[in-house]
């Protein structure tokens, strides 16, 4: 395939890790296949001779955040080279879907969080997607479909933190599934299709569900003397700025809350850069709406918000 990334181990690895593309609705045909879209941490797993590196979609290592996986994969092939693709996730159990915010805070920490080792359902899973490399044979080269048989034939069974995702031939069921249970979404992938790197290929796809969360505000920013946005906060975190939704009554009336509920000072630090240089008038009292979105960002903001559940004043 002639990838142009790293040389590890007698392998070159992709300088972008194949990426889906989106679109609002999904591809059909004979030659289609679906997977669930886990909503994780993208890794290139790279295996020689039972030395395992983890490699982010941008090529930094990530041994040391998830040293659980390293060994799983150690203990699975102990010999050989290969070269996996996949997803970092972890699961919420009463939930039952990938909690992205959980994931995120282990790659932000650059370690294990003390607490996981009390909890079994706090470790983290590898749920592999893809072959590129096997003791020699460039598996890029080949059709997704073969490559998906072969993952199957590597890992047959279903470990609680090492698999092989599930390829569907109906989208639709597999949507209405995704959409029931509010997980991210749908990738949708050319059975015939080689690897490629980034998003060089009209090949795999993606469509998302739309978030919704409950979330906190406790500010607005202000614009040539008039409001431009709630700053959102989630879990105690700094979750973006929400405007979609707002008209001028509801501006008027967040500004005569403002007033009558100053607070001399934001509710995290340090402030996001994206709030620097902008005007914010903070709440005392934070006020409760509901939102939607597209995605969480690595940044942990929530992309293309809507407000959905204006709040009441």
């Amino acid at each position: 395939m002639g990838f142009t990334g790293l040389h590890v181990y007698g392998m070159t690895l992709p300088m972008k890790p194949m990426s889906p593309i989106y679109q609002d609705q999904l591809p059909t045909g004979s030659d289609i296949g679906y997977q669930l879209k886990w909503d994780g941490v993208r890794s290139l797993a790279v295996l020689s001779e039972g030395n395992v590196t983890l490699y982010s979609k941008n090529m930094l290592t990530q041994n040391a955040a998830f040293p659980e996986i390293v060994a799983l994969l150690q203990k699975q092939f102990p010999s050989g080279n290969l070269l996996l693709d996949g997803e970092l996730v972890m699961f919420d159990t009463v939930l039952q879907r990938p909690d992205f915010k959980r994931i995120q805070q282990r790659v932000r920490s650059k370690r294990v969080v003390s607490t996981e080792s009390q909890y079994p359902d706090h470790q983290p899973m590898y749920v592999v997607f893809d072959i590129l490399h096997e003791n020699g044979l460039d598996w890029a080269l080949e059709p997704f479909q073969s490559r998906h048989q072969r993952l199957n034939e590597l890992l047959p069974e279903k470990l609680p933190q090492l698999f092989v995702t599930d390829l569907f031939l109906n989208g639709d069921l597999l949507w209405d599934w995704v959409e029931e249970r509010q997980w991210e979404g749908v990738v949708s992938k050319r059975l015939t299709s080689r690897y490629h790197e980034g998003k060089k290929h009209q090949d795999w796809w993606k469509r998302k569900t739309s978030i919704l969360r409950e979330v906190d505000i406790y500010g607005i920013t202000i614009r040539e003397g008039r409001v431009a946005s709630m700053v959102m906060v989630s879990d105690g975190d700094y979750f973006g700025r929400v405007s979609l939704g707002l008209n001028g009554a509801d501006k008027e009336q967040l500004m005569a809350y403002a007033a009558t509920h100053p607070a001399s000072s934001a509710p995290f630090s340090p402030l996001p850069m994206d709030l620097k240089k902008e005007h914010v008038l903070w709440l005392s009292k934070p006020l409760s709406c509901e939102v939607t979105g597209l995605e969480v960002t690595p940044q942990g903001v929530l992309r293309h918000p809507k407000i959905s559940r204006k709040p009441k004043i």
